[in-house]
């Protein structure tokens, strides 16, 4: 019997040898779908680049980095500001398609974006905020599509609080809370995305880098963030994520120092605030490489998704620069160079100036303008001779390739979203005008070319940072110069009659703010400004219209039906207020003060049962002012319960006092 099973047994590995070859092998476990970081420099120049060719030493994390990764030495941002530049470079669509051309513009569920992408291919997905201004909650709403994780959670800088614990954070927290994340996500593939905003006016760099760049702060942002950056690759190393990780290094733009006059960024459209860095690392290991054609931020997203085996979406408007990655380029005359397309509507949204629009391709640069401009790059590169008076033929092709090529990437137009008076607030935080400041202008203003209005703009900007800085008294002189100087400039009246009210000059506020509400009538802010200063003087009944349109034209938001309500309040039109206060809450059904007095009025009005809940809510969302508990106390009070009713006085006379309208 044994020698049968032993023969028995040797035909049946003689039949497994002969069938290794007739046999495929069975296929390899497939290997690990790569991570995926995105870092973002906000306000970053490429000429401070290491890898770019700068000897200012600023960045020799990056440019360890860059040994290993696809340098993108001619890469451009399509606007220059923050919430639009990100928006192109997460949908890799233009501004003229997803209609994310200012700040404050929600992203629509049906631009295709890279984290949504990812997470339904099953990535954990993370993103960490640097500042309030791609706060998903308020100012960025839709950035958190497909995330997870979204940290962002800033608040409105309270007076004498430091603005990194509010409205802004510095690179080194945002990569603790990324790495806290790392560590305990669960298993499998992860995308998160670092935005760093250090780089970003005011300039104040941590010790030891505001003592090193004492001279140079912007520089010392700069040199401090991109050793977070190392930190954060250090970390990537020593998990054993690096390899396997796709990393994306980019800036979302960069910043001006007066080469074209400009201040900062966010009016022109020069390389100065265009030109941007670009690295990608591919997963696995290879040498750097650099690709000298000229690409854009809207590439970003489909190359992305080339790079880890998911199909890129038609809506999609950039081209995948994996091509390029992989085999390189010629150079800045390789027949693969591509036009890029850049545009920025701030000074028309800031102050009724044109829009501006440019295009790049072949050597040139154009810039379509009331004053239009050529610069030939090749041997112009700072774009200080303008050619497009004496080369017409050659600036009015560039013009119609411009005009075609904005067509043809455009889609249908949504309504323009309105911002209320915390998003406004927050935004004046970071020294930027809310959309909704827009100037109602004609063909007239339309045709201002800002290059001809700079310096005012310069000297508005100048007034922001003051009002940042919460230095409304040296704000005041700047904005009445502007106005001066400039009378068209409209959001000027509307901020000078906003500096006022903040030193409590209600009076000197109203009559800069009956300008604006009169040179800006679809303006929701200018009639909210001019009715807040009418009721700090008293004139409840005039502040009525200007609450009312301002709700009128800002109809979701929650908190100017609340300011409303609370003037429709004084003025005994109860049924009229409970309504607006119906509306506050079903809008925002956490809105503290619309909680807190929608309760009062209907305690007062004695109903007691539907004002309990209301001031219970207002309590839970502020436990520790006094108001709220106040308020309960007289409820209890009145309706017999004498132990409840001492045990909110006692917290109301441990609590803080809260402001009130």
């Amino acid at each position: 019997m044994w020698i049968l099973r032993r023969l028995l047994f040797l035909v049946m590995l003689a039949e497994c040898a002969s069938g290794a070859t007739a046999k495929p092998a069975a296929a390899k476990p497939a290997a690990a779908r790569p991570n995926v970081v995105i870092i973002t420099l906000d306000t970053t120049r490429a000429d401070r680049m290491g890898f770019l060719g700068s000897d200012r030493g600023l960045t020799p994390s990056l440019d360890t980095l860059a040994r290993e990764a696809v340098i993108f030495s001619r890469a451009y941002a399509q606007v220059p500001l923050t919430t639009p530049s990100h928006a192109a470079l997460l949908t890799g669509t233009y501004p003229q398609f997803n209609h994310i051309s200012d700040l404050g513009a929600p992203l629509s569920k049906d631009i295709p974006y890279v984290p949504d992408l990812l997470k339904q291919r099953g990535y954990h997905t993370g993103a960490f905020i640097g500042a309030y201004i791609l706060d998903a909650k308020v100012q960025a709403r839709g950035f958190d599509r497909g995330f997870e994780v979204y940290d962002g959670n800033f608040h409105r800088r309270a007076p004498g609080e430091d603005r990194y614990h509010s409205i802004e954070r510095r690179a080194g927290e945002v990569v603790d809370h990324a790495l806290a994340w790392l560590s305990r996500r669960p298993p499998g593939p992860f995308f998160t995305w670092l935005h760093f905003y250090d780089a970003h006016d005011p300039y104040d760099p941590p010790s030891p880098y505001n003592e090193k760049y004492a001279s140079a702060p912007y520089d010392g942002e700069i040199a401090y963030t991109d050793a977070q950056v190392g930190r954060f690759i250090t970390a990537l190393r020593s998990r054993n994520l690096y390899r396997n990780t796709i990393i994306v290094i980019a800036a979302d733009h960069g910043e001006a120092f007066g080469e074209h006059g400009e201040q900062r960024h966010g009016m022109f459209l020069y390389d100065e605030t265009i030109h941007v860095p670009l690295l990608i690392k591919l997963a696995g290991t290879q040498a750097s490489k650099r690709v000298n054609s000229r690409v854009a931020l809207t590439d970003v997203a489909p190359t992305v998704l080339q790079a880890v085996g998911i199909s890129v979406p038609r809506a999609m408007q950039g081209k995948s620069l994996m091509p390029a990655a992989q085999n390189g380029s010629a150079g800045a005359d390789d027949p693969s160079d591509q036009s890029v397309y850049s545009e920025t509507d701030y000074g028309h949204r800031a102050f009724g100036w044109a829009v501006l629009r440019s295009l790049r391709t072949g050597k040139y640069l154009y810039v379509q303008a009331p004053k239009r401009e050529l610069y030939d790059q090749a041997s112009d590169p700072k774009a200080q001779h303008n050619l497009a008076p004496d080369s017409k033929a050659v600036a009015d092709t560039l013009e119609s390739q411009l005009t075609s090529f904005h067509d043809k990437t455009s889609s249908a137009k949504t309504e323009q979203a309105k911002v209320d008076p915390a998003q406004a607030e927050n935004l004046r935080a970071l020294g930027y005008l809310a959309s909704d400041s827009v100037t109602t202008s004609g063909e007239e203003k339309d045709a201002i070319d800002p290059k001809d209005k700079i310096q005012f703009a310069n000297l508005f900007h100048q007034a922001m940072v003051d009002i940042e800085e919460d230095r409304y008294d040296q704000a005041i002189p700047k904005f009445q110069q502007v106005i001066a100087g400039e009378p068209s400039m409209t959001s000027a009246y509307m901020e000078l009659g906003r500096a006022f009210i903040h030193v409590k000059d209600y009076e000197s506020a109203v009559l800069p703010l009956e300008s604006a509400v009169a040179k800006m009538p679809d303006s929701g802010m200018a009639h909210y400004e001019l009715g807040l200063a009418l009721v700090k003087t008293g004139q409840w009944e005039a502040a009525l219209p200007e609450m009312q349109a301002a709700a009128a034209k800002t109809p979701d938001s929650a908190q100017l039906h609340f300011y409303l309500a609370a003037v429709l309040g004084r003025l005994k039109r109860v049924p009229e207020a409970m309504q607006e206060f119906e509306t506050t809450l079903r809008l925002d059904p956490n809105h503290y003060m619309g909680n807190l007095f929608y309760g009062r009025l209907l305690f007062l009005e004695r109903r007691p049962e539907q004002a309990l809940p209301k001031l219970q809510r207002a309590a839970k969302l502020e436990p520790d002012l006094r108001e709220p508990h106040r308020f309960l106390a007289d409820l209890y009070a009145a309706t017999g319960q004498r132990q409840k009713a001492a045990q909110e006085r006692a917290l109301a006379e441990r609590g803080k006092a809260g402001e009130l309208p």
